[in-house]
Order: structure tokens, then sequence, then C-alpha cells
């Protein structure tokens, strides 16, 4: 018997070692990488609503891949222009210069659009959506030197609803597409194209935002097994124009006039669809991984951002986005195995940034919690400005918790700018909402190691960032409206999903702190091929160091 049960054992441990070593010993190199990232994910959306996941979407990411179960970006804001940046450039906006979606530019006296450019014209969509490139972010991505390393035979493909979220993962030498609500296709810039290419000129004739759109947004399920959500008739959510409740269902015929036209779709799981749609193209259309070279195909799923900003992350709406988005996936992943092999490819999964609770629904639950008002703030910063230094606009922008300062009437009148910015930062630690303040001055001098103010040095850009920069209580936001927001540096807004799978990685788990600009040079040790030029992040090595 003993006898017996020996070899037995010995069978099963070759039999792993066998499985182990074949894919350990896969092709020299993927046939291509496909890198997603799902915009506004929280890393407890894997586990929160797995009891109805399928087995072939995100479970199967968290039982065939690697996952790191404590990642978090590691800067102050977490919006979406940054994170897709930080993501494929493995470092923060304190180097790739992408430190908001919007900010505001001394030289031009006006806010500018992290993928503006206005040097470039719209192809295939509507004027006004089409100047976009990636020009503005100023370090390489680790798409861009998986086309150097094969001396640009290796194509990159980016595609999303957002423009930000297709031109940056895209980097500076893929092409990208994003949806234009206008017209309801998918559309390029001149940066890439003087005219669409045949497949994506093909796609817009099948007219899929159209048959999306004139549909009804029921939920997946019966709505009284959501039990991962609050009630569907709520106070807290923010209702689509011309309607009073933020109900199922969503009948998106009759609110498209007034909620964005086709654009409507991008704030249902439709638009995911939409998007893997334009991915599924994209492979057939361009022969990715077909070529004998290891293409990259960079898919960002921007409705979750939207249907999180309206609905908040406790909503029937996000919880039905999550369910139907893990069966896509696996739709995909299936699609995959099948284009490929199993194994042959390689896919990571992350996040542009989390999300903060809604700010009503907290203080329902006796959470502290508040609304941080920046149009009162403003007034009163201008208000003090004007008695200590005299008449003037002495605050030439307030956005994304930083304060530009008027250098010039500051040289007008003979005021330093450093002690201003002392004297305004004091002022403002006076009023509820406000726990830090830092100067930009502080930010050049300083070197910080830990805390809030060490984010807020990593997103911090010498000649984009402004003079004052704010930390808000927890759960206190800058908002309005009803619904909720991010861009903090807490970990509602950090804490996001880092996993990988396929083409030689191991299965597993880690709790280790990692952030996000860890995935590009982990990539990059992986295929071999130069750091992105910019690149602070550390491979990580239970990925690529593995037994």
């Amino acid at each position: 018997m003993k006898k017996l049960m020996t070899v037995f054992m010995f069978v099963l441990f070759s039999l792993s070692a066998f499985s182990q070593n074949q894919k350990n010993t896969s092709s020299p190199k993927p046939k291509i990488v496909v890198g997603i990232v799902v915009d506004q994910m929280r890393q407890e959306y894997f586990y929160k609503f797995q009891e109805r996941y399928t087995e072939g979407g995100f479970k199967r990411l968290m039982k065939d891949g690697f996952m790191m179960k404590n990642a978090h970006y590691n800067y102050i804001p977490t919006y979406t222009g940054p994170g897709h940046a930080s993501v494929y450039t493995g470092t923060t906006p304190a180097t790739h210069g992408i430190i908001a979606n919007d900010w505001y530019v001394r030289s031009l006296g006006r806010t500018m659009y992290c993928a503006e450019d206005s040097t470039v014209n719209a192809v295939g969509g509507d004027a006004e959506n089409g100047k976009i490139s990636p020009r503005n972010m100023y370090s390489t991505t680790i798409s861009d030197e998986m086309r150097f390393a094969s001396n640009k035979r290796s194509k990159v493909i980016g595609i999303a609803i957002k423009d930000r979220g297709a031109s940056l993962p895209a980097g500076h030498l893929g092409d990208a597409y994003w949806f234009d609500n206008i017209t309801g296709n998918f559309m390029t810039s001149t940066y890439y194209y003087d005219s669409l290419p045949t497949w994506v000129q093909k796609f817009n004739e099948r007219k899929l935002a159209e048959k999306y759109s004139s549909k009804k947004w029921e939920t997946l399920f019966p709505i009284e097994t959501y039990k991962q959500s609050i009630a569907d008739d709520n106070t807290f959510e923010g209702p689509f124009i011309g309607q009073e409740k933020t109900v199922f269902p969503y009948d998106l015929p009759s609110l498209m006039e007034n909620n964005g036209g086709l654009g409507i779709i991008a704030g249902t799981p439709f638009g995911n669809t939409l998007t893997l749609d334009m991915a599924y193209a994209a492979i057939e259309g361009e022969k990715l991984g077909k070529r004998g070279e290891t293409d990259l195909l960079a898919i960002s799923f921007s409705s979750p951002d939207y249907i999180g900003h309206r609905f908040g992350p406790t909503s029937v709406e996000l919880e039905d986005n999550y369910l139907r988005l893990d069966r896509e996936l696996e739709q995909f992943f299936n699609f995959l195995d099948k284009e490929y092999g199993k194994d042959e490819y390689l896919v990571f999964l992350t996040a542009d940034h989390a999300v903060a609770d809604i700010v009503d629904y907290m203080l329902s639950e006796n959470v502290p919690a508040g609304n941080f008002n920046t149009r009162y703030i403003l007034t009163q910063m201008r208000g003090f400005s004007i008695l200590k230094y005299g008449e003037g606009n002495w605050i030439s922008s307030f956005t994304n918790e930083q304060v530009f300062l008027n250098y010039d009437l500051a040289k007008e009148k003979g005021v330093d700018i450093e002690e201003m910015q002392r004297s305004l930062a004091e002022f403002l630690l006076k009023f509820p909402g406000i726990k830090e303040v830092y100067t930009g001055t502080d930010m050049r001098r300083m070197d910080y190691l830990t805390g809030k103010k060490s984010l807020l040095q990593m997103g911090y850009n010498h000649k984009a960032s402004g003079d004052l920069l704010l930390v808000l209580e927890p759960a206190w936001l800058s908002s309005s409206f009803k619904g909720t927001t991010h861009g903090t540096g807490y970990t509602y807004d950090t804490h996001v999903p880092i996993v990988f799978m396929g083409w030689k990685v191991p299965q597993g788990e880690s709790s280790r702190y990692a952030t996000v600009t860890d995935i590009a040079p982990t990539l990059s040790m992986m295929l071999n091929i130069r750091l992105p030029n910019g690149a602070t992040g550390q491979p990580i090595l239970e990925i690529v160091d593995k037994k």
C-alpha cells in the first residue's frame, strides 16, 4: 500500500512539474500583449461581486494569473489622464508631465487638456473631437519601447471610448482610436493617419453605436438579487437628464436627446461592448500577433468611470456593469485562446484610479465626510489676497486642488511669491475640509519620502504644477453634484488591481505593496526590451524572477 501511494505521489508530482515546465518553456516571446485598463476600478470589485462572476472572466484572472493584491497609485492626483500615462510609462506625473486631465498653463493663460494638440485635425469624426495626440507626455511608454525593440515592426493599437484612454497608452509611436459621440464612429487624428484605415471604416459602417443606443439598459439578473448594492431608488445618485430617479430600467432611446445623443452609451455597459467590438476588429484588421512580432493592444474600458461617477460604487448600476463586463472578458479570453493558443499571449489588467464613496451616502451612515466648495474657497483667497497685497486678481487659477498665483501682478507690485505662498497656506488651513497645504517652493526644495506630501511630490511637475497643493480630509470631495469622484491620495482612490495572466506568468498572488508604475518595468523585463526612458517603477519580482 505504501509503495502504491509512493508511486501515486510521484506521478502527481511529475504531472505538476511537467505542466509548470510546459508553461515555462512556451514560445520565446508572446504573440501579443493585451493591456486592459478599467477606468475607475477598485481592487475590491474582484471579490465583492465574485459570487456571480463566471469562471472565465475576473475569476480566471485570479485563478490562472498572478495578482498583486496591495497595488496602489503612488502620486496625487488620481485622474484618468495621469493614470493611463503612469501605467504605460512606468513613472509618475513628476516625470511624464501629464499632471491632470486638464491643468492651468501660465504661458497660455488658460486650461489645457492632457491630450490636446492644436497642430493636428480630426480624421473620421467631428472636428472638435480630433485635436488629439500624446505630445504632452514627455517620456516614452512600454508601447514605444516595443516598437523600438523591433525596429518598428511590432504594431501598437490603443482603443477606448475616451481619447486620452487610447492616445496615451498607444504612446508616441502607436495608433489610437477613440469614440466620437457626435457621429457614433471610432475616429483618430492626423497625428496618426490622414484617413481611417479600411478596417476601421468597415467597422464604423456597422453602426454599432446606433444599435446599442436603441436598447433598454435592464439588469442582467432580477433586481432584487443585487445584494451587494444599496436600494436602487435612493437620493444619492445622479439621474440622467430628464429623469427624476435613478432606477432601472433605462430606456436609452427616450433619454438620448438630452444626454449626449449617441454618446449616452458611454455611460452604460454597452460602452464596454462597443469597445471590445472595436478590439476584435483591430485584431483581425491589423492581423495582430500573426506576423512573427509581438504586438500590443491597449484596451481601456471608459464606461465604468461614467457609471461610477453618476451612480457611485454602492449602486445596482455599478454592480450590473461589472457582472456584464465579467462575461464579456470571458468571451474575449476564450477568443484569445482560440486565436493565439493558451499561454501564447500576455494579458495585464489594472485601473487608472479607483473612486470615493458618495459623500451624502457616507454621511447617512454616520461616517465623517464632506463636500468641499472650491468656489467659496477661491472667493475667500481672493479677498484675503486683496486685503494683504492690494487690489488685483492675485489668483490665476484654482483647479485640481492646486492654486496658481499671478506672477505678473506679483512682480509688478514687488510681492515675494514664496512669502505669498506661505501666507495663503496658513490662511487655507483655517477652513473645514482642508487637512494639509504645501507650497510649490517646498515641493522643489524638499525631498519628501512618506505621507501625502510624498504623493504630492510624485505628482508635482516643476514647470506645470501650482503654487499651493491642498490635501483634503478623508472622504471630502471637491464636487457639488450628485454622484461621486476621485483624485485624492487616500486608499479608496489609489488601491487598484494589478494582475498578469498568460505567457510565462506564474499562478499566485502577493500582498506586498506594489505600484502601477511597476507594470511597465515588469513588461520590459519579461520581453527583454529597454525600459521606458522615464521609468521609476520596479519590476514585479514575483512574476519576472519566478523559480
